[in-house]
């Protein structure tokens, strides 16, 4: 581990563990020693002296004016969509186990996150809001869909296994806007009736407190913050209700990272038309930190955050200290019911010892809106063959599992463990 001094503090320095979907540590594994105040720490990557690439210029963002969704958790006196093609994937998996069928039976009864990923998925997204419409008047009350926005230009600028279509050099961001945002900007507003909730940009923001000496990050910081800044004045509508990502407790749970997010959430709030056009954030997406315990110090014995309910708690401080305040959260609870998977909290790709968590829930405890499962159980995290083009390092390492398909795509065997695993119990 090395050490420097930035701006007169102490600079624990890290090697950078980045994550596609999956959301990975940007500092687990260093330790900062007891005699330093958590004032005085900085949690960094890099070396000393990160060479940073000049940053790209992003286009312009016009605030929006418009009504904005009610200050109220869309989940309550509602049910969660719960989609029918997750259904049949779950039904494909293959077994002759009759325990692990009745767990299948009942895990395909939970609601999912709805992944818009590319551009071509757009045409799925009318499909799931006239079913979650037709769920809703059949079972007379709303049924809420939560929406994944993810195509982000040069999205996870600091990993392979779940790179983007949209690359910045390339008209990127302008094509964010044009052929994937204001799309799904114009489905959410034909159905200013129904309810839906968006998790915004995974992965994405937190790359610019952590990673912007990777020099895709690096060029990629307008950009970054002036599309997402965009998305969420174009998806700021009254029906709409935004959960923007923020990472999770082994990525920005200390408080110099805490500090330089809520300051990148204020500049983006502020571009998009203030603070009032989110509900708040989403946590742990994709990822594996339980909710509860100690087992974090086990992975870093610096965090001031062991679990990600008490990342969730610290972080609401850190934003309301920069302005941001009255925010609620999600937590991803798809697969963190094991407390100890994992050796190195950096490990982010198909964790082998992982077990489902909580089942989605609504306003399980304070700061809360819900848990639900943003990531659906059984999609891949990124490919294990080492000649594969979108191969990341982090999916061959000692907690991985050695036989997984490409990002996204179903990946039975793994599934299975996990819902051995599951705690509580399917």
């Amino acid at each position: 581990m090395a050490m420097t001094k930035r701006n007169g503090k102490l600079v624990y320095l890290c090697s950078t563990f980045v994550a596609g979907a999956a959301l990975a540590s940007a500092c687990a594994g260093s330790q900062s020693p007891p005699s330093e105040s958590a004032e005085d720490v900085v949690i960094a990557t890099g070396d000393p002296e990160p060479q940073r690439a000049e940053a790209v210029p992003a286009m312009p963002v016009t605030p929006a004016t418009g009504e904005a969704a009610p200050a109220k958790n869309p989940f309550e006196g509602a049910e969660f969509y719960r989609d029918p093609e997750y259904a049949k994937k779950v039904d494909s998996t293959q077994t002759d186990d009759p325990a692990v069928k009745a767990m299948l039976a009942k895990l395909k009864q939970n609601p999912t996150g709805l992944w818009l990923d590319r551009i071509a998925a757009i045409e799925q997204l009318p499909k799931w809001l006239d079913d979650a419409a037709a769920q809703a008047k059949k079972k007379k009350k709303p049924v809420v869909p939560v929406v994944v926005v993810y195509d982000l230009p040069n999205r996870d600028c600091s990993a392979k296994a779940s790179a983007g279509e949209l690359r910045v050099e390339d008209g990127g961001e302008e094509r964010y806007r044009k052929e994937f945002i204001d799309p799904i900007a114009a489905e959410f507003a034909k159905r200013p009736d129904q309810r839906i909730v968006v998790v915004l940009e995974p992965d994405s923001l937190p790359n610019m407190v952590s990673n912007l000496e990777v020099e895709m990050c690096g060029k990629s910081e307008l950009v970054y913050k002036h599309s997402i800044a965009y998305a969420i004045a174009k998806l700021s509508l009254p029906n709409v209700y935004i959960y923007v990502d923020a990472a999770h407790a082994g990525w920005l749970g200390w408080i110099h990272n805490r500090r330089g997010f809520a300051k990148i959430m204020k500049e983006v709030l502020d571009m998009a038309g203030g603070t009032n056009r989110i509900r708040g954030f989403a946590t742990n997406t994709s990822n594996y930190n339980a909710l509860e315990g100690e087992w974090g110090k086990k992975l870093e014995p610096s965090t001031p955050t062991p679990n990600e309910y008490a990342y969730v708690q610290g972080l609401s401080e850190t934003l309301a200290e920069e302005g941001v305040k009255g925010v609620s959260f999600i937590i991803d609870t798809s697969r963190n019911g094991v407390q100890e998977s994992r050796t190195v909290w950096g490990n982010w790709c198909n964790i082998a010892k992982a077990g489902i968590g909580e089942r989605p829930k609504v306003a399980p405890r304070p700061l809360l809106d819900a848990y639900f499962w943003i990531k659906p159980p059984g999609d891949s995290d990124g490919i294990s063959d080492p000649s594969a083009a979108r191969f990341d390092e982090n999916c061959k390492s000692a907690d991985a599992r050695a036989d997984a398909p490409e990002a996204g795509q179903w990946f039975p065997a793994h599934l299975i463990e996990m819902m051995k695993a599951a705690n509580p119990p399917l």
